[in-house]
């Protein structure tokens, strides 16, 4: 196996799909079990790889199911993920940077998307400073402010791998 991925890698990619499947509105069963597997992996005490060298069986992990299990032997073999990336590709790239945002979620990303077409992180500020964020449904002006605080704040580059991108 090549040592592309480390469990905080893997452990990303797998709480990204958690967030593009409910922003596409799969079965709430399935996004729960890619965030439990996310949370699963980030809490290892050992990395995947080498729990899999050493003979170590992924299904037997707690939270890891079949299907699960093979995404995770592809990163192990490949450093990427076909399903991850053919589930990307089919919403804008910026919409995942959104969704970094602390206040922002799958739920929230997909009615800024759907209401006024928002898909980057420099279009979300301009919304809310034209103000438009706010009379979204569940929205208002203090969380309008929240976020823009928060961009301000916060460095709009993302911590995230290019290889988990």
């Amino acid at each position: 196996m090549i040592n592309l991925m480390d469990n905080a890698n893997i452990s990303e990619i797998f709480g990204r799909i958690a967030s593009l499947t409910q922003l596409k509105g799969e079965n709430v069963f399935i996004v729960r079990a890619y965030q439990r597997a996310a949370g699963t992996i980030k809490d290892m005490p050992v990395e995947l790889e080498q729990y899999v060298s050493e003979g170590g069986r992924l299904r037997d992990i707690d939270g890891i199911g079949e299907a699960i299990a093979k995404k995770i032997t592809e990163i192990l073999d490949t450093g990427r993920l076909g399903f991850y990336e053919k589930l990307k590709a089919e919403f804008p790239p910026g919409l995942l940077d959104i969704m970094d945002i602390p206040g922002v979620g799958p739920k929230t990303a997909a009615l800024i998307w759907g209401q006024l077409g928002v898909t980057t992180v420099q279009e979300l500020e301009s919304a809310i400073a034209d103000g438009k964020f706010e009379q979204l449904p569940r929205m208002g002006t203090k969380q309008a402010q929240n976020i823009l605080r928060t961009l301000r704040t916060s460095s709009s580059s993302s911590k995230v791998p290019d290889a988990v991108r």
